[in-house]
């Protein structure tokens, strides 16, 4: 019966052997796993500082437009008769664009001239009258001083001839009136007939023949067509604040056509808003506004480069190339990135100040820097660059200037053909410090 029992004994022992032999043999290799990372240091890639022309931009979007462009809009109401003109058809300043029917003001006219003869013929009719009371009265100033009437005579011959004379005076600003009525009623039937301003292209057409408008000469009417110089086209873009203020008027820009893929055309700022703007309002569009929080100026862009496919409301990418140096030391964008003081990045130091922050209160509440704590913190942070030194790499401080769409300019700290981290961006903006251990990896490898 001992011998029975001892077997199962001997077979769990050896379980556990094996079990526990298995369990060593995995944090072994976990332990020189682990040991051989720590051995071969950070994976990054490197590139070295190039001496390079950089050129900053500024990059916008929005429509392209006529420079100018002129709404036709009526100034009288009325049925239009005649529309000589369709959408895209070129017009010479001084063509008929629009005729509305004038039988209304044509009346009008002929009113204002009847009443215009009529306020003539009373002024006559009281020149003569005055003539007659002026005679009256100087024969009753002769026989007044020959004491043969009474003063009351001669009186009523003196306010005969004043009356005579006001009602002359009335009558002659009666026919001023009169002139200006019919000189109105010759504007208003003139305006029936619409002219166009200048040389262009019907940009859009809205209206046809038939419909009635509505227009007065002190508001805007409907609106019935549009007439613009094709052969002068800008692009009209907003440019967020945080760039406008790099923007100059005559700055270079390199504009991309959505419909016209194949095309880059050259172009310059040729205005500037001064105050800020909506964005659906600004660029007249269905181009919608990201944020009403941030605030965006209108730029023009006048296009140089003549090209008989630009349509108004086509989509353009604007690349304002707001300034140029040439021969700099330069680095990839990404190699630049902020420490504090002792190398720590803006997260731990954001992590150190709350952690005080929540001792000092004397609870576990989360504490939030306030836009005065952000600033502070942004004041002690430093721009620095990764500079490899055999296996390891130096913090090194540097100086930057302005950058393109892959490069910053360095102008100090660094010189030609120092070997910085390009990459990766968790390398550079978190791992890496000071004197850390690193690997430097082709930069495609592991991207299959």
């Amino acid at each position: 019966m001992n011998q029975t029992s001892s077997a199962p004994r001997r077979k769990s022992k050896k379980k556990w052997i094996i079990i526990g032999g298995t369990v060593l043999l995995i944090v072994f290799v976990a332990i020189g796993v682990s040991k051989r990372k720590k051995e071969t240091g950070i994976p990054v890639t490197t590139e070295k500082a190039v001496v390079k022309t950089i050129t900053q931009t500024v990059t916008a979007t929005g429509k392209v437009q006529p420079e100018v462009e002129v709404k036709i809009s009526p100034e009288v109401a009325g049925e239009i008769i005649e529309l000589p003109v369709k959408e895209g058809d070129i017009v010479k300043k001084g063509d008929l664009l629009v005729k509305i029917k004038p039988d209304f003001y044509q009346a009008q006219f002929e009113q204002q001239e009847a009443a215009l003869l009529s306020a003539k013929a009373a002024s006559v009719l009281s020149r003569a009258q005055l003539a007659k009371a002026e005679q009256d009265y100087l024969q009753a100033k002769d026989l007044y001083a020959k004491q043969l009437i009474s003063d009351a005579e001669i009186l009523s011959a003196k306010t005969g001839f004043e009356v005579a004379k006001a009602d002359y005076d009335s009558s002659l600003a009666q026919i001023r009136r009169s002139e200006g009525l019919v000189s109105q009623a010759q504007d208003q039937l003139n305006k029936t007939a619409i002219y166009a301003p200048m040389d262009g292209t019907i940009s859009s057409l809205t209206s046809e023949v038939g419909e009635r408008v509505v227009g007065t000469g002190q508001f805007a009417g409907t609106e019935i067509m549009r007439v613009a110089d094709l052969t002068s086209m800008e692009v009209r873009v907003l440019v967020n604040e945080n760039d406008i203020v790099n923007v100059k008027l005559g700055d270079p820009t390199l504009i991309s056509i959505d419909a016209l893929s194949e095309a880059q055309l050259s172009g310059k700022v040729r205005e500037i808003s001064s105050s800020a703007q909506n964005a659906a309002s600004a660029i007249a569009t269905q181009q919608s506004s990201a944020s009403d929080e941030v605030a965006n100026f209108l730029v023009k862009i006048s296009i140089s480069d003549r090209d008989p496919r630009l349509r108004p409301g086509m989509s353009a990418t604007s690349d304002i190339q707001t300034q140029t140096v040439e021969n700099v030391v330069a680095i990839p964008i990404q190699s630049v990135t902020v420490r504090a003081e002792g190398g720590k990045t803006a997260e731990e130091l954001a992590n150190e100040k709350n952690k005080a922050a929540r001792e000092k209160s004397g609870n576990d509440l989360e504490v939030t820097d306030t836009r005065e704590s952000a600033r502070r913190d942004r004041n002690q942070l430093e721009r620095v660059v990764f500079v490899v030194d055999g296996t390891k790499v130096k913090m090194q401080k540097v100086d930057t200037g302005i950058a393109d769409n892959t490069h910053i300019e360095i102008k100090s700290g660094l010189t030609e053909g120092t070997e910085v981290v390009s990459g990766s961006y968790a390398a550079i903006s978190r791992r890496l410090k000071d004197g850390a251990d690193i690997q430097v990896e082709k930069p495609n490898q592991g991207k299959n």
